[in-house]
């Protein structure tokens, strides 16, 4: 089976004709939808919402994923604004025709495990809210938050095993986990992966120029059933990206290599990715 290519395209515009646009131009036919004229998934109207797939459906493209902030809340806080959030997120899924939504752990436990009992709570009403949707709930390690090392991931996916993973490589280097470990240990619960890579103290850099083990890891991951994998570049700043990571926890973006545009730094990554994966697997 061909691995498919998806894309945050935020990364590339932050208008939606210009989401599309870069999208067809790098024949990428999948969309995780994470922000749309400036505006995150979370917060976008129903209307706007059947809009934006009218138009994407007319491009060809499809909605693989909700790049949702579900999860990205300090664990103290009242649940009951993420549940709310949560409805919409669903809703958005609905309109889309999305397969998953992506959700994290939660910030502030500092991965003491006196806060396990409190994300997995958390995570199962996510569950509960999503059952019947058809729709697959897949957890990201991020710094951070609860799963940010894979032994962590491991003991969310094996308590809920209804939460998928989706794999960060960066975002496990830089929080110090080796990436391949982690592959060993959380490749049967993997739905798709996301592509970025950064070097050892954490700099991102296009997709192969750093330590993310990627031409080690992307075979393993096509050999083990992967469909999907997301280009996440970060080569830039762009609309929504301050937003994305918890304050006083955020990485280094486009200090390695500089840019004119976000669209560059999009097509540059994308080619990257490309490259990477014809020396390795079969893609579309």
């Amino acid at each position: 089976m061909s691995i498919r290519l998806c894309a945050f395209a935020d990364e590339a515009a932050s208008d939606r004709a210009g989401q599309i646009q870069a999208l067809r131009e790098n024949r990428i036919s999948l969309l995780e939808i994470r922000g749309v004229d400036g505006v995150n998934i979370a917060d976008l109207t129903e209307e706007a919402a059947k809009t934006f797939r009218d138009q994407l459906d007319e491009a060809g493209v499809a909605v693989w994923s909700i790049g949702s902030p579900a999860g990205k809340t300090p664990i103290t806080d009242d649940f009951s604004k993420e549940e709310r959030q949560f409805e919409h997120l669903l809703r958005m899924a609905e309109i889309f025709g999305a397969s998953c939504i992506r959700l994290f752990s939660f910030y502030g436990t500092g991965g003491q495990e006196k806060w396990f009992p409190e994300v997995i709570r958390r995570l199962e009403r996510f569950v509960a809210m999503a059952a019947g949707s058809g729709v697959r709930l897949c957890h990201e390690n991020e710094k951070g938050i609860y799963g940010d090392t894979a032994a962590r991931c491991l003991a969310i996916h094996q308590a809920l095993p209804e939460v998928k993973a989706v794999f960060d490589p960066a975002n496990f280097i830089q929080c110090g986990q080796d990436v391949m470990e982690a592959w060993r240990l959380l490749s049967p619960y993997v739905a798709y992966g996301h592509i970025k890579d950064c070097t050892a103290d954490g700099q991102v850099v296009p997709p192969g120029d750093g330590v993310g083990a990627l031409r080690e890891y992307i075979p393993l991951f096509a050999k083990a059933g992967g469909e999907v994998l997301t280009l996440e570049p970060h080569l830039t700043a762009f609309v929504g990206l301050s937003g994305l990571e918890e304050a006083g926890n955020r990485s280094e973006v486009g200090q390695v290599l500089r840019f004119d545009s976000s669209r560059a730094a999009f097509d540059y990554a994308a080619d990257s990715l490309k490259a990477i994966l014809k020396e390795t697997v079969s893609f579309t």
